[in-house]
């Protein structure tokens, strides 16, 4: 009983100066919620005053631990949805479909358009890598203890992705295994109901109320946003200090710009020129989603939020929004896995002075295809896929390592464009399935609120 009294006493005093911060920015947030200022407004201002408190923290040398601390809780109870989510919500996508005809071709669409943006990352990626040199003249050492991480074998990959224990897997948190499980209890139904529709009418009308229960559920976690959004923000702000990134500024800069040309033009393009809509209202709609992501660090965390921009601000059918979202959280690595692992590359060739051929880019951005597909059952696929381009190319996977110490901060953007390519995958998908309700998209409601009440 001492020494847990005596661990409560050391923890309030080391921390007593980020608990007090965050209480009085909390109350801030909430009596703006309880003056109905607009979510989206007090998600940026949970990030702007986080990346303030950040700065203060970093600069004066202060303990964090209560800030991150609160951080934690957030992203804990975001990942708490992921799994009944993508089960719930893939059962009941699928399950309420009239045919499997229906469900094959929404299906080529989705991974048509993931792969074919994760291409174009490459090789935006791999462009900009190339424009601005960002391992010329960089002299680093390979930080000590640096271990590779293995490439998992072909065989292991697609073991990996097939279901042998769905309790365990959900329990282990593996979505790959129990988004295709729920598949396979979906067309199930399907195939039942076209023959016997009174025996599984109990099973569908199950389904939808745990779908409806478990969206209030959502609800209440994400109205914890503008919380989370500061406390997280302020706990990454706050540990990186000046020498890191200007150590490795050259590789923050030329992923962010590459970053950006793919989100804005890609994206941009993709979404006026396929779906025809309005590029700035649709990135101004999905702005909770780049926020969650972009703090998170997690397009798994992220699904929450994303499923209630898409179906809530982008007016496309929870029937596509629950089939593309959660698909996308788990095989859609436009930034992680086309992006990063080209720039990777190109810093790793040109630090190790390796020359790499025009064989080399064509090889690396069929690898960053095919590996954004091999690596969706595993933990950590930015990491992985980078291991496998480097690994195809023969670079030295040294590479990795030197840039880990500002990976961190170039993941938050990764994850954001990883996030966007879901949403804009959506929104062509029910476009090209007369799913999206353009009218209502249109009309100017997307001040309309996900969540209005404070907590």
């Amino acid at each position: 009983m001492n020494n847990i009294d005596n661990n409560l006493l050391s923890a309030i005093e080391t921390n007593w100066q980020g608990f007090v911060i965050s209480i009085f920015v909390f109350g801030i947030l909430f009596l703006l919620a309880r003056k109905r200022i607009g979510f989206g407004t007090r998600v940026l201002l949970g990030l702007g005053i986080g990346l303030i408190a950040g700065i203060f923290f970093q600069y004066f040398d202060l303990e964090t631990e209560a800030i991150k601390t609160f951080g934690s809780i957030y992203v804990s109870l975001i990942r708490m949805l992921v799994i009944p989510l993508v089960f719930i919500l893939v059962l009941n996508s699928i399950s309420s479909l009239t045919n499997l005809e229906y469900l094959r071709k929404i299906g080529i669409k989705t991974f048509a358009w993931f792969l074919g943006t994760t291409g174009v990352a490459s090789i935006i990626g791999l462009s900009v890598a190339l424009l601005f040199n960002p391992g010329k003249g960089i002299q680093q050492a390979v930080p000590e203890g640096f271990k590779a991480r293995e490439i998992p074998t072909f065989s292991q990959v697609i073991l990996d992705l097939v279901p042998s224990n769905p309790v365990n897997e959900a329990a282990t948190g593996k979505v790959v295994p129990l988004l295709i499980f729920a598949i396979f209890l979906a067309v199930a139904i399907i195939k039942v109901g076209s023959k016997k529709p009174e025996a599984v009418k109990p099973v569908r009308d199950l389904i939808e109320s745990l779908t409806t229960v478990l969206h209030q559920v959502v609800k209440f976690v994400i109205r914890l946003t503008p919380y989370g959004v500061f406390a997280l923000i302020a706990g990454i702000t706050a540990r990186y200090g000046w020498e890191t990134l200007q150590e490795l500024g050259s590789v923050i800069i030329t992923s962010y710009v590459a970053l950006i040309i793919h989100f804005v033009l890609i994206f941009g393009g993709l979404v006026l020129l396929v779906a025809k809509v309005n590029p700035l209202r649709f990135f101004r709609k999905i702005y909770p989603t780049l926020t969650v992501a972009f703090t998170t660090r997690s397009s798994y965390a992220t699904l929450p939020v994303n499923l209630e921009v898409i179906t809530k601000r982008l007016h496309v059918s929870p029937r596509i929004a629950s089939f593309v979202a959660p698909l996308g959280a788990s095989v859609n690595f436009n930034g992680c896995g086309g992006i990063w692992p080209a720039i990777v590359a190109v810093f790793t060739a040109q630090v190790f002075g390796i020359h790499l051929t025009v064989t080399d880019y064509v090889t690396l951005v069929l690898v960053s295809i095919i590996s954004s597909i091999g690596v969706a059952g595993v933990p950590g696929p930015a990491v992985i896929s980078t291991t496998v381009v480097l690994t195809a190319l023969g670079l030295p996977l040294e590479g990795i390592a030197i840039v880990a110490g500002v990976e961190a901060l170039i993941d938050m953007g990764r994850t954001a464009v990883n996030a966007t390519g879901t949403t804009v995958t959506a929104l062509l998908v029910a476009n090209s399935e007369g799913e999206f309700d353009r009218e209502a998209f249109n009309r100017g409601d997307d001040d309309e609120e996900i969540l209005l009440n404070a907590v």
